[in-house]
């Protein structure tokens, strides 16, 4: 049978619609059997699109691969420079203070003596050490190699042998410990390691003991030497000396913990009056099964354990449990689990709570200045991936508004871009995160994870993002976006008024509070990820905000020099300029991106070079306040008179400026000092005003002829024959402001350490000078002191290139020679670089300034890339429009100059803006920013004289911007040149936006 010819059997066809279309059926709706197909669309278009721009492809694989990369590798490196300075802390501060000493008294005489001394036999004491390794919490980790254990007397005991030495006629007293470990931590140079045959209790007459190679030494004690000890109702001890033993590890915690069972004292005890007398303290070490002997002597034996921590189980992140753990045992829950492991009367003592202060103090100061500049370069890259994600929109904007025409959903629009976009993005993102690992293989991977999980999000998201935005509506043609024409909406106006009220919210707090904020407690709690508090976060993202108002004000500043040189420019001759404004004002409102990535990154490197500026500088003052020039040469005696030409002629000694320094001044009859400096004023005054420490004119410091010189006392310093016992005019004296406020302007009367006197009366005052660091000091005129006084105890040494080898080799060379030369062999030769490298006293101020550093390096790189991406976007547009006015006569040379100067004014406004940006910012930040932390903290020790302050540096405002300036008219003026190098056949065909 034949079809009927006006029927369509078509299966997918239907009758047409109320509306006139034609129909389409879907399989199944009509009741016949249909079969449902899988949609295989989705992975043949990803596969198309990538196909199509392998290039884009590419480039936004490197990007995400190398911010996910920074972003993982970030808090790494924080962590391991926290952990660092950490244990270097705990190692620097040394056993003695660092170990936790648990120490009990002697069982009680209420109890059995067989009790007594079972309670301190080896077994006992070994059984509560490990009840006590229980009781310490995590993070807290005991060394066990170097922790020990044992028994010593209190009280010292009194040798009676005569041959012991006795420096005052004071006999030699010792101290008796029996402390396990001695063979794992010596090794006998001569005898043998003590032992105990038989049971040892309170009357057990002799016993064996070894010695140090130092005790025997000092004691003149030798192997088979005998020393007794008094008994309590029983005869006196003897110890025999079986062993001289050699520490493996002297500055290990065995040995320091406890010093004298290495090294004995010289004791001088308090007298009342009189000559001092000395004697001499050692210990004898005896066997742990020797312990209870220590009962039958009057030394009160307590035993100990001794808990050192082990350093490499310290983490910073743990810092506030490490205090909360240290607490626990010295005065809370850990007490009570330690006495019960113990004795009831067991006290624990330690300063670790005092070094992990100290730590958390300086980690205060450092951490939020790295805060500042991870900030500074966060916000970069997050601008630079969403540039990125902007570019690929707009470069597909024609594609995507056809789709949404032919009636792609939104939805479905969306899920097909960020489909595409993972693909790229997440195996970029692993591959960042990989490299991460391997470049920084320390720290805890969770928040590695998470940074670049949230980078490869955020790549993912820029572009769905930016066409869900751009496409809302269904439309081929959109609107003009002139930046000259279009009008700010409310909504940024609102926008841009919130950020202006949190970047002066930012900038009052961080001048009123400061970077460490309300962060001074002792043990900040925190991962190394947490950079600070979360008040503090709003403070460190002040030069961010910064930047952010001012590439928003900029943006709506910048129509108004268009409009106002457009008019001037349609007059001239030529048509270059007034197109290149023309240009310039019809950029398109999407540069707010670029500029506010330039600017923030201009303001970053800005912030970040006046502050590594300011470390550095701080460093040199430090230095320098501390020497008073590039070297010293300082001793406690006079120098010899040929020692100064000797360094003068040293290679890279340009002066030598010889000191006469006398700290031991005292002025009138008072018991106080003040420390004196006679000086040549000519060449003193040189080096003041060289090393800007107190500048004076050299002639107000010169003693007059007829002034006043050193008066003969006990020790006769004067010149004999001189007439200085006469009444003569003081001498003028230079003076630190602490030192005039107390004696004025009125002569007064100095006695010098060599018995003489001298008048002087002040006459400028400073608060700084070269000679002597500090608050308190007097300078005056060598010449108008005796002939003891007057000699040089100090040489301060200027030069480019001072060398300390070459400058030791010429004090060491008069150190034999003429008078003084015992002097010259113990003069103390100091340089100003050595100097300045002791200031870096951690790994956490080291660590901090190279992660800064990397940190305002990778800005600058992102603001290179966000105005190439600017560049790239408007390259096709550029290169279309050469080759059109190329048609109408234009020459290569004028279309050169039609690109650079359509460039100009973006990066004229991104330089200025930029070197203005970071100027304020420095200026506005600076009262609440001290750099004494992180350029001068010296942990454990006393701070150095002077603070660091942030000041403005000319370099890092000025370059940066100058190198935006030139890459911007550079790239420019090189697209001109490659356009002109290809055919214009492409860039003419029409309806081709390729």
């Amino acid at each position: 049978m034949g079809r009927d010819s006006g029927s369509d059997e078509r299966p997918d066809i239907g009758r047409p619609d109320s509306d006139g279309r034609p129909g389409f059926r879907r399989p199944g709706s009509d009741g016949r059997p249909g079969f449902r197909r899988r949609d295989h669309s989705v992975a043949p278009w990803i596969r198309t699109r990538l196909r199509t721009a392998p290039g884009a492809a590419v480039a936004l694989a490197l990007l995400v691969m190398a911010t996910a990369c920074l972003a993982a590798a970030f808090p790494r490196a924080v962590e391991r420079y926290e952990d660092a300075g950490l244990r270097r802390a705990v190692v620097d501060a040394t056993a003695p203070r660092t170990s936790l000493q648990v120490s009990a008294p002697q069982p009680g005489t209420y109890i059995p003596q067989s009790e007594r001394e079972t309670a301190l036999r080896p077994e006992s004491m070994r059984k509560a050490y490990e009840r006590l390794l229980n009781t310490v919490e995590r993070p807290l980790a005991v060394d066990s190699a170097q922790s020990m254990y044992g028994v010593r007397n209190v009280n010292n005991l009194e040798a009676a042998e005569t041959w012991l030495p006795m420096p005052s006629g004071l006999p030699a007293q010792m101290s008796l410990a029996a402390q396990s470990g001695l063979a794992e931590h010596s090794r006998p140079s001569a005898g043998r390691l003590p032992r105990a045959e038989d049971t040892v209790t309170a009357g057990t007459r002799e016993v064996e003991a070894a010695v140090t190679t130092e005790t025997a030494e000092r004691l003149n004690i030798e192997v088979g030497s005998v020393i007794h000890v008094p008994g309590v109702q029983r005869d006196p001890l003897a110890v025999r000396i079986t062993g001289i033993v050699v520490p493996r590890d002297p500055e290990g915690a065995y040995w320091t913990t406890q010093p004298l069972l290495r090294t004995p004292s010289l004791i001088r005890p308090p007298t009342q009056g009189g000559e001092p007398e000395t004697y001499w303290l050692g210990a004898l070490l005896l066997p742990p099964a020797a312990a209870p002997v220590l009962l039958g002597t009057p030394g009160e034996p307590a035993r100990y354990w001794l808990l050192t921590p082990d350093p490499a189980a310290l983490t910073a992140h743990d810092l506030s449990r490490l205090g909360s753990a240290v607490a626990s045992l010295e005065s809370g829950p850990g007490l009570v689990k330690v006495r019960a492991s113990t004795d009831a009367d067991t006290g624990v003592s330690t300063d670790l709570d005092e070094v992990l202060a100290s730590y958390a103090d300086l980690r205060s100061g450092v951490r939020p200045l790295v805060s500042v500049a991870a900030f500074g370069t966060g916000a970069v890259a997050v601008v630079v991936l969403l540039m990125a994600g902007r570019l690929t929109a707009d470069r597909r904007r024609t594609e995507l508004a056809l789709l949404r025409a032919r009636g792609a959903s939104l939805r479905g629009l969306t899920r097909r871009l960020l489909t595409e976009t993972a693909v790229v993005a997440l195996p970029a993102g692993a591959l960042g995160l990989a490299g991460a690992l391997l470049l920084v293989p320390y720290g805890r991977a969770s928040y590695a994870v998470g940074a670049a999980l949230a980078v490869t999000l955020l790549a993912c998201a820029a572009l769905p993002l930016r066409a869900l935005a751009a496409h809302r509506v269904v439309g081929v043609h959109g609107a003009r976006e002139d930046l000259a024409s279009v009008r700010p909406s409310r909504r940024r106006t609102i926008a841009e008024l919130t950020l202006l009220v949190l970047a002066s919210a930012a900038v009052l707090a961080l001048r009123s509070r400061g970077t460490s904020g309300t962060s001074d407690e002792s043990l900040d709690s925190g991962a190394s990820g947490d950079l600070g508090s979360s008040g503090d976060q709003l403070v460190a993202m002040a030069p961010v905000l910064i930047g952010v108002i001012a590439a928003l004000v900029l943006v709506r500043l910048y129509p108004l020099p268009l409009r106002w040189l457009a008019r001037p420019a349609g007059r001239l001759r030529g048509a270059i300029g007034h197109l290149s404004l023309a240009r310039a004002g019809r950029t398109s409102v999407s540069t707010v991106l670029p500029l506010l990535a330039l600017l923030t990154a201009l303001t970053t490197a800005a912030f970040g070079g006046s502050v590594l500026a300011g470390v550095a500088d701080a460093r040199d003052r430090a230095a320098v306040l501390n020497l008073g020039a590039d070297a010293r040469v300082e001793a406690e005696a006079a120098l010899p008179a040929t020692l100064q030409d000797r360094v003068r002629s040293t290679p890279g000694v340009r002066e030598v400026t010889p000191l006469s320094i006398a700290y031991e001044a005292k002025p009138g009859a008072g018991v106080e000092s003040v420390p004196l400096a006679g000086v040549d004023p000519e060449g003193y005054a040189r080096l003041a005003e060289r090393t800007g420490l107190g500048a004076f004119p050299a002639g107000e410091l010169k003693a007059s002829p007829s002034g006043g010189s050193a008066k003969p006392g006990a020790g006769g310093s004067a010149k004999p024959g001189d007439d200085s016992g006469s009444a003569k005019a003081p001498l003028p004296a230079l003076a630190s402001s602490a030192v005039a406020d107390r004696y004025g302007t009125h002569p007064f009367s100095l006695r010098l350490s060599d018995g003489s006197d001298v008048t002087v009366r002040i006459t400028l005052v400073r608060d700084l000078t070269p000679a002597l660091p500090g608050t308190d000091f007097l300078i005056v005129d060598r010449a108008g002191l005796g002939t003891v006084a007057a000699r040089p105890t100090t040489l301060l040494v200027t030069g480019d290139q001072v060398s300390g080898a070459a400058l030791r080799k010429a004090v060491a060379a008069d150190a034999g020679e003429g008078a003084g030369a015992g002097a010259a062999a113990r003069a103390d030769v100091r340089l100003r670089s050595e100097e300045r490298a002791q200031y870096v006293d951690s790994p956490l101020q080291s660590g901090a300034e190279r992660v800064y550093a990397a940190a305002v390096a990778a800005g600058s790189g992102y603001a290179v890339l966000a105005l190439l991406l600017a560049l790239v976007r408007a390259a096709p547009e550029r290169a279309a429009l050469l080759a059109r006015l190329r048609t109408m006569g234009l020459t290569r040379s004028q279309g050169r100059r039609l690109l650079v100067l359509e460039a100009l004014p973006q990066a004229l406004l991104a330089a200025a803006g930029g070197v203005l940006t970071g100027w304020a910012a420095v200026r506005l930040l600076a009262p609440g920013i001290d750099l004494t932390s992180i350029a001068l903290a010296t942990p454990g020790g006393a701070p150095p004289t002077g603070t660091a302050a942030l000041h403005t540096d000319p370099a890092s405002l000025f370059l940066p911007a100058l190198t935006v300036l030139l890459l911007a008219t550079g790239i420019a003026a090189g697209q001109a040149w490659w356009t002109g190098r290809r055919g214009s056949v492409r860039e003419l065909r029409a309806g081709d936006s390729r």
